[in-house]
Parts: C-alpha cells; structure tokens; sequence
C-alpha cells in the first residue's frame, strides 16, 4: 500500500506515468543495509526553501518547502508530520532524514524501504557536502547510480 500512496505523492511531481509498479520494482535500497535516522533533526531545522539537488523518484530541480506541518514540492503541499528521531510521515509514505549537516544547509532524506531517496540543499549547490550526503545514503544502502543528474556546483 505504501509503494502506491508514494506513486499519488510524487507521480504527478516526477511527470510520470499513471501505471502502477509492476510486480518486479526494485527498491532504491538494500533491505539488508543498516539504515538509521539522525535523531536531532525537526520540523525547525527542516523549515524554509530547498531544491533537490539529486534524486530517485523526486525530479532534480524541484523547489521543496517546509512550512508547519506541510512539505511542498512546487506547488502540490502534503501534510509532512514529525514522529520524532528524524522521522517524518510525508502524506501515506514514511520519511527519515538520513543527514543533515550541523548547519542546516544539505539534507539526505528517504523512504527506509527504498521506495524514493533525495538529497536537498538551501543553495541548490551542496560543495562538498554533496559527497557526505551520498556517501551516507550509500552506507545505508541506496543505489547511487539511480539516483537523478548531479548539481554539485
């Protein structure tokens, strides 16, 4: 069920088609990985304009706003609700921000099962923050290479 409330959320953001997965999706992340959340992450820290730098399943380019209790990729909000630890409910689908920089900057954020992962910056152009934040979603298991076009500027 969780596989086809993220294609509601992010299928019309992603300018897909309106199929459902077939029966061979492949997660985004290895089940067998560690994965964990980053604990001191909140809706404050998480608040303002981002753009995702990189992703699978969020186009790269997107604006992504946090506001309350809403997260909005352009111009579609979803209820976006702490559970505590890093732990985000972004509408039917559970988010964990895997990273976030002591500076607020650059977030790596996912769906622990692996249904979509992304990396956001406040500038749009992470440095090298862009490789801390891919390397940790690669320790916990994320494909890397099926991860959108990079903007490490």
């Amino acid at each position: 069920m969780k596989r086809f409330a993220f294609i509601g959320i992010f299928g019309i953001l992603a300018a897909c088609t309106d199929a459902p997965l077939s029966s061979d999706f492949v997660p985004l992340r290895n089940p067998t990985a560690p994965v964990a959340s980053q604990a001191d992450v909140t809706l404050a820290r998480l608040s303002g304009t981002w753009t995702v730098v990189e992703g699978a399943g969020v186009p790269p380019g997107r604006e992504v706003t946090v506001t309350g209790q809403s997260l909005r990729f352009g111009t579609a909000p979803q209820p976006f609700v702490a559970l505590g630890s890093g732990r985000f409910r972004l509408g039917e689908a559970e988010v964990w921000v895997h990273w976030l920089d002591a500076d607020n900057r650059t977030a790596a954020m996912g769906e622990p099962g692996g249904d979509f992962v992304w990396i956001m910056d406040r500038t749009g152009k992470p440095g090298e923050r862009l490789k801390a934040a891919r390397e940790i979603l690669e320790w916990y298991g994320y494909d890397m290479r099926r991860m959108g076009d990079r903007n490490d500027g």
